[in-house]
C-alpha cells in the first residue's frame, strides 16, 4: 500500500492477498486465460500499489461529469448534453488544470483538490452512448475499481441499461453506491421519494442486496460551493459527502483496496472453475466414449476367440472322420487274405489316401476359407461399428464449445483428433479389400501349418499340406513285410499290427488335429493381435490426450477450488477486521 506502514492483522491480510493473487495470475497462465482476463487480474495486482481508485459510471447525460465536478468543488471536467466523455479520465492531486495523456489513451487531470490526496477519482463514458466503444472502455475499467458511484438520473431512473450495467459490477464483487442525480427537476420530496423506491427495489433485484441510495443535486452543489450557499441544503450533497468520508477513511480505504483485487481474482477462477468443470464433463463423456469403443473391441475379441472354437471344431470333425475311415480300413485290410497286397507298399498308399484321406483335405481348406471369410467379415464389421459410433460422436461434441474458453488449443488439438481417428477409422472401412485380407490370414495358417508339418509350403494350398501330413500315416501302415514272412506268420502278426495300426492312427490324427488347430490358432491370433493393433493405433492418439488432458483438468480444478477457499478466508478476516474496528 502507498505510503503506508502495515502491522498486525492488516500487514498479514496484505500478505496473504498477494500470495494468493501471485498464485492464481500463475494458475491462469498454465490454464492458458484469455489475454483480457490475464490483463485484468494483472492490472488488478498493480492497483495494490496504486492509489484508491473511486469510479464513477453511468449512462451518458446522466451528469456523472457535472457530479464529479460538485464533489470536488471545481469545473475539473468539462460538461455537456452530448457525450462529453470519450474516453476515461483520471482525476488526481496536483497543480490545477495539468493535462496528460497515460498509457492506453488514459487523460489524466490534476486539481489542487485535498479530497485527491488520498484517492484517484475516474470518470468513464457513459454506458448507453451512441459511440459503442465508449461503453466497451467503460466495461473494461470497471474491474480496475475500488469502489464505484453509479449516477443515474432522476428523470430516467434504472433503465434497461443501466440494470445489466450494474448487474455486470456486481460480477466483479465491488462496491457499489447508487446517486440519484438531478432531483432538482421535481416539485416535492413525494416524487424524490417515488424514485428512490423504485431505484433501491430494482437494484435490490439486480444485486442481491440493497445498496446505499444517495438523491442529489449535482447542479445545485456545484453552484452552492461555487458562492451560493443557500443551494447546498436543496443539493441534498451532504449526507453523500458525509458517507464517502466515513466509507473512504484510511482503514476502509485499506479494507476496499484488498477487497478489489480479491474479487477480480475471485471472479476469475470461480470462471475458470466453470470452464474446468465443463472441460471435464466433455472429457468424461470422451472417456465414456472409448470406454465404449474398448468394450466392443473386448467383445470382439472374445466373439472371435469363441467362433473360431466352435468354427475350429468342425476341422476337427474333418479329421476324426478321417481317422474313422482309418480304423474301418485297417479292418477291411489288415487281413491274412490280403497279404499279397500289403507288400505293395504303393498300392497300399494309393488305396489309403482314396479310402481314408479322400476329400478330407478339400473340406479343411473349405472349412479353413470359411473361418478366414468369418473372420475378416468380422473385422469389417468392427470398423464400421467403431467408424459409426466416432460419427455419432463428432457430430454430438465435435463442435462443442465450452461456455468461456480459456484455452483454443484444447479444443483445436481434441477436434483434430476426434477428426482424425474417425477418418481412419472411416478410411479403413471406404478401403476396406476382403480379398487382401483374407489372402494375408490364409498365407499365414498355410506357413504356419507347414511348419509345423514340417513340409515345404510352396504354392501349394492347405490342403494339400495338411494332405501331405495325412498321407505319411500309410507309410506306417503299409508294406509291412516280406509276403514268405506275412505267410508263415499271419496268423500271430496281422492281429497285432491291426491293433498297432489304430493306436497309430489315433495317435496321428490326435496330432495333425492338436498341430493343424495350433498352428491355424496360431495364424489367426497373429490377425487379431494385428487387426487389436490397428484400432489401438487408430484410436490411440486420442485416448493419451483424453487422459492427458483430464489428468491436467482434474488437477487445475483442484488447485482452482483451493485458490477459492484461500481468497474466501482472507475475504473473512478482512470482514472480520472491519467488524473489530
Amino acid at each position: 500500500m502507498p505510503d503506508r506502514v502495515l502491522t498486525g492483522k492488516a500487514d498479514e491480510q496484505l500478505t496473504a492477498a498477494r500470495r494468493v493473487l501471485a498464485d492464481l495470475r500463475v494458475e491462469l497462465a498454465t490454464a492458458a486465460a484469455n489475454s483480457d482476463d490475464a490483463a485484468t487480474l494483472a492490472e488488478s495486482i498493480r492497483q495494490l500499489d496504486e492509489l484508491f481508485l473511486l469510479v464513477v459510471v453511468g449512462e451518458f447525460n446522466a451528469g456523472k461529469s457535472a457530479f464529479i465536478n460538485a464533489l470536488l468543488g471545481s469545473r475539473v471536467l468539462e460538461e455537456g448534453v452530448t457525450p462529453t466523455t470519450a474516453q476515461i479520465h483520471l482525476i488526481r492531486y496536483g497543480s490545477a488544470g495539468d493535462v496528460d495523456i497515460l498509457a492506453g489513451g488514459i487523460r489524466q487531470v490534476t486539481a489542487p483538490v485535498e479530497f485527491l490526496k488520498d484517492i484517484h477519482i475516474v470518470d468513464t463514458p457513459g454506458t448507453n452512448a451512441i459511440l459503442r466503444e465508449h461503453e466497451r472502455v467503460t466495461s473494461d475499467f470497471v474491474p480496475r475499481a475500488d469502489f464505484v458511484l453509479f449516477v443515474t438520473s432522476a428523470d430516467r431512473p434504472f433503465t434497461e441499461t443501466e440494470r445489466a450495467f450494474i448487474e455486470a459490477i456486481r460480477a466483479w464483487g465491488k462496491k457499489i453506491v447508487i446517486v440519484v442525480n438531478k432531483i432538482d427537476i421535481f416539485e416535492g420530496e413525494a416524487e424524490i421519494d417515488q424514485v428512490l423506491t423504485f431505484v433501491g427495489n430494482a437494484a435490490q433485484a439486480t444485486l442481491g442486496t440493497r445498496p446505499p441510495v444517495f438523491p442529489v443535486s449535482a447542479r445545485l452543489a456545484a453552484r452552492a460551493k461555487q458562492g451560493d450557499p443557500a443551494m447546498w441544503s436543496a443539493s441534498r450533497f451532504e449526507p453523500l459527502e458525509r458517507y464517502l468520508r466515513e466509507s473512504l477513511d484510511e482503514h476502509g480505504r485499506f479494507r476496499l483496496k484488498l477487497e478489489s483485487p480479491l474479487g477480480v481474482a475471485d471472479v476469475l477462477a470461480r470462471r475458470y472453475l466453470a470452464v474446468a468443470d465443463e472441460t471435464l464433463e466433455l472429457l468424461a463423456s470422451d472417456t465414456a466414449a472409448l470406454a465404449d469403443i474398448e468394450r466392443q473391441l473386448e467383445q470382439y475379441r472374445t466373439d472371435i476367440r469363441h467362433g473360431f472354437e466352435l468354427r475350429m471344431n468342425g476341422v476337427e470333425k474333418v479329421l476324426l472322420e478321417m481317422e474313422g475311415r482309418g480304423h474301418q480300413y485297417f479292418d477291411d485290410t489288415l487281413r491274412l487274405g490280403r497279404v499279397f497286397d500289403l507288400v505293395n507298399r504303393s498300392r497300399m498308399e494309393k488305396e489309403f489316401e482314396e479310402r481314408v484321406v479322400g476329400d478330407a483335405p478339400r473340406e479343411i481348406e473349405r472349412r479353413v476359407s470359411e473361418i478366414i471369410d468369418w473372420l475378416v467379415d468380422q473385422e469389417f464389421r468392427q470398423w464400421q461399428a467403431i467408424s459409426a459410433h466416432l460419427d455419432t460422436r463428432r457430430r454430438e461434441h465435435g463442435d462443442r464449445i465450452l461456455g468461456s474458453p480459456p484455452d483454443a488449443g484444447f479444443h483445436e488439438d481434441r477436434s483434430r483428433l476426434l477428426d482424425s481417428v474417425g477418418r481412419e477409422a472411416q478410411r479403413v472401412v471406404d478401403g476396406y479389400d476382403r480379398r487382401r485380407e483374407a489372402q494375408q490370414i490364409a498365407d499365414a495358417a498355410r506357413t504356419a501349418v507347414a511348419a509345423t508339418a514340417a513340409v515345404g509350403a510352396g504354392a501349394v494350398g492347405l490342403g494339400a499340406i495338411v494332405s501331405v501330413a495325412a498321407s505319411t500315416a500309410a507309410a506306417d501302415f503299409t508294406g509291412l513285410m516280406m509276403a514268405g514272412v506275412m505267410a508263415a506268420l499271419g496268423f500271430l502278426i496281422i492281429p497285432a499290427r491291426r491293433r498297432k495300426a489304430r493306436v497309430e492312427m489315433r495317435e496321428k490324427v490326435s496330432a495333425l488335429v492338436a498341430d493343424l488347430s495350433k498352428a491355424l490358432g496360431s495364424a489367426f491370433g497373429r490377425a487379431q493381435e494385428r487387426s487389436a493393433q490397428r484400432f489401438a493405433d487408430a484410436v490411440g492418439p486420442y485416448a493419451r490426450f483424453v487422459r492427458a488432458e483430464d489428468e491436467r483438468w482434474q488437477r487445475q480444478r483442484a488447485a482452482l477450488t483451493a485458490l477459492r477457499d484461500r481468497i474466501a478466508q482472507i475475504l473473512g478476516a478482512i470482514a472480520a477486521s472491519a467488524r473489530e474496528g
